[in-house]
């Protein structure tokens, strides 16, 4: 396994980061295809055992027991001074005023609930789920400053909003000496390019480390078009991020085919052009099945050539801006 600096931080990161939504009770969650307890603890063990030391969750993953579950299987197979273990704050939680958002009450409560359902002491990264409209942003990075200073969180990261807000909430961290955003958790992948625009440029520039999220598109890339899966069928949230089939269909045959003339799998392939990337640090990639971890850490090693970068880039068409809200 590799590991590089989080953006400008001195943090050693695995340049593969295993995402946990996957992890959490069904019956608590908005996704009937999580896996329970007992059969997610198999796959956090076979990520430290790859080298894996980058854990993301959140507190709304099916209902904080994503949290949970990798909180007592990181303790339990694990090193905590080893592990860079990274959880998010945003979406509702409860019923009622101040439920959600990135007031300081919100903040304020939802670390400490984050922080016992893990297990923990602290998150090494406590990152904004989504931009809070509602909420000044000063109230908002004071805030995470002082749960940085608290000792409950090392660095501070966001996740998917637009350039112009990223590039605000960075101004105002420094005009005001707060900790600054050091990661960007954006949606990124061969079917979703427009973050390259403005987004990417400006995490370069400000040495953000990136750590994209669904960079396999949901497994579109994984499998022929017309072929689905449960996740799929029951992923509301999903249909909205995918909505150029005729080109969207093209790119994921172009996967097929490089896969096919390197005699290796299309996960593999669509997760080594993000890789490549030079503004991304560690995709951050779901598992659950075995064989999505080797593949996962296979692509690392894997280095696409100049003609098969464009073979996979040349059916990509603007998309509609999907996965903010």
């Amino acid at each position: 396994m590799e590991y590089v600096k989080l953006g400008r931080t001195g943090l050693d990161v695995s340049r593969v980061c295993l995402g946990c939504m996957t992890y959490g009770d069904a019956e608590r969650g908005a996704h009937s295809w999580t896996l329970d307890e007992e059969t997610s603890r198999p796959f956090i063990r076979k990520a430290l055992d790859l080298g894996i030391n980058f854990f993301d969750t959140a507190n709304v993953y099916s209902d904080g027991t994503s949290e949970e579950i990798v909180g007592r299987a990181l303790k339990d197979f694990g090193s905590r001074d080893s592990i860079v273990l990274a959880t998010k704050v945003f979406n509702r939680m409860h019923e009622g005023p101040n439920g959600m958002g990135l007031s300081r009450k919100a903040i304020m409560s939802e670390i400490d609930h984050s922080l016992s359902r893990l297990g923990t002491d602290y998150v090494d990264l406590y990152q904004i789920h989504r931009w809070d409209p509602r909420t000044p942003i000063e109230e908002t990075l004071e805030a995470l400053h002082d749960v940085v200073k608290a000792g409950k969180a090392r660095y501070i990261g966001a996740s998917s909003m637009f350039a112009y807000q990223f590039s605000k909430a960075l101004y105002v961290a420094e005009k005001h000496g707060w900790t600054r955003f050091a990661t960007m958790q954006n949606h990124y992948n061969l079917l979703y390019r427009e973050e390259e625009r403005e987004m990417m440029p400006l995490c370069q520039e400000q040495g953000i480390g990136v750590i994209p999220w669904s960079p396999l598109a949901r497994g579109r890339l994984t499998r022929d078009w017309d072929e689905s899966s449960e996740r799929e069928s029951t992923d509301v949230y999903g249909k909205t991020l995918y909505t150029v089939p005729d080109a969207d269909k093209k790119v994921v045959e172009a996967v097929a085919a490089v896969a096919k003339a390197r005699g290796i799998s299309k996960a593999q392939v669509a997760l080594a052009w993000v890789a490549q990337k030079p503004f991304v640090t560690a995709p951050i990639v779901g598992a659950s099945k075995p064989h999505h971890l080797d593949d996962a850490v296979a692509a690392l090693s894997l280095n696409l050539d100049a003609d098969e970068i464009a073979r996979l880039e040349e059916h990509y068409v603007p998309h509609a801006v999907a996965g903010h809200t």
